[in-house]
């Protein structure tokens, strides 16, 4: 490590929220699909999370590169990837973390999850 990695301490107190929320949606969700649930929305979430770290780092390195945007030596840890520095993808990873936890957060159940609903729907009459 080159400096006081600075940036990276700024980045802990967020990212150990946003895992919380992480913890908290999880469990919600696991409450809400039961023991036989899919796994769409967490393997979905992994693909998008992925997708995001890769453009991250892609033009990251091009704004760098072009010198748009410049980074303090002092205050990174000295990890690079490619041109930036890695505490740079802890903005992604928390944007990763917190969106779809926030979504399965504030999604409201569908009726057949309310509690005292019926699970199943009523006839239609013409």
């Amino acid at each position: 490590m080159t400096g006081s990695a600075t940036y990276a301490l700024l980045a802990v107190p967020f990212l150990g929220v946003a895992a919380l929320v992480a913890v908290a949606a999880g469990a919600v969700a696991a409450r809400r699909r039961g023991a036989g649930g899919r796994r769409v929305g967490i393997v979905s979430a992994v693909v998008a999370g992925a997708v995001l770290l890769v453009m991250t780092g892609v033009f990251n390195n091009v704004i760098v590169g072009l010198g748009i945007v410049a980074y303090d030596p002092a205050l990174v840890s000295g990890a690079r990837i490619g041109l930036f520095p890695v505490e740079d993808l802890a903005y992604s990873v928390g944007a990763a973390l917190l969106l779809p936890s926030c979504w399965v957060l504030l999604e409201r159940p569908v009726r057949s999850e309310r509690p005292g609903q019926p699970t199943h729907r009523p006839e239609e009459t013409p």
